[in-house]
């Protein structure tokens, strides 16, 4: 911690070391087991993180192990919590089975959407990286007033809609197939 502390105050910039050791409890553990160390320090202090792991050093050097094997378990975790939070997969509380499942899969069908529209048609907006949750609120639950007429379908956004930019041009981008 004390190193990541120095570099921290050397540059100004988030500092993170890895370490790694052997450790074993006094009753719970019947042996030695592996820990990876990262001492992280942010603007806000110290940020210490371990992992105890079975993996043996020549297979992951300790970055590797936390960064990509753990880092992407954490990433794939939040994006499971996402679909729960906010886009209601965890709405499974009728009597049948199916009924659930058809929900999931809506559900599912709904992140999947999401994705797409990440990838198409935010890119390169200030919304490329943002949560499910934030696309919902900010793009798509937004008041509008549709006309529809023989030759066109006419979508007024309110005057006031803080994010028209934005969603003229993830429309663009979808229109153009960019």
């Amino acid at each position: 911690m004390h190193e990541a502390q120095l570099q921290f105050e050397a540059s100004q910039q988030p500092a993170r070391v890895f370490t790694e050791f052997s450790y074993q409890t006094r009753k719970s553990w019947k042996r030695e087991r592996r820990v990876v160390a990262q001492a992280e320090h942010l603007d806000k202090g110290a940020n210490p993180r371990l992992v105890v792991t079975s993996l043996s050093a020549e297979q992951y050097a300790a970055q590797a192990l936390y960064a990509e094997f753990y880092g992407a378990r954490g990433e794939m975790e939040n994006r499971i919590k996402e679909q729960q939070l906010a886009l209601f997969a965890d709405r499974t509380s009728t009597e049948m089975m199916r009924s659930n499942q058809l929900r999931l899969s809506f559900s599912t069908f709904a992140y999947q959407l999401m994705q797409a529209l990440r990838r198409l048609g935010l890119r390169g907006t200030e919304m490329a990286q943002a949560q499910c949750q934030t696309i919902r609120l900010k793009l798509l639950k937004i008041g509008a007033q549709i006309r529809v007429s023989v030759r066109r379908v006419a979508l007024s956004l309110a005057a006031g809609y803080a994010f028209a930019g934005i969603f003229k041009r993830v429309y663009e981008q979808l229109q153009s197939g960019a």
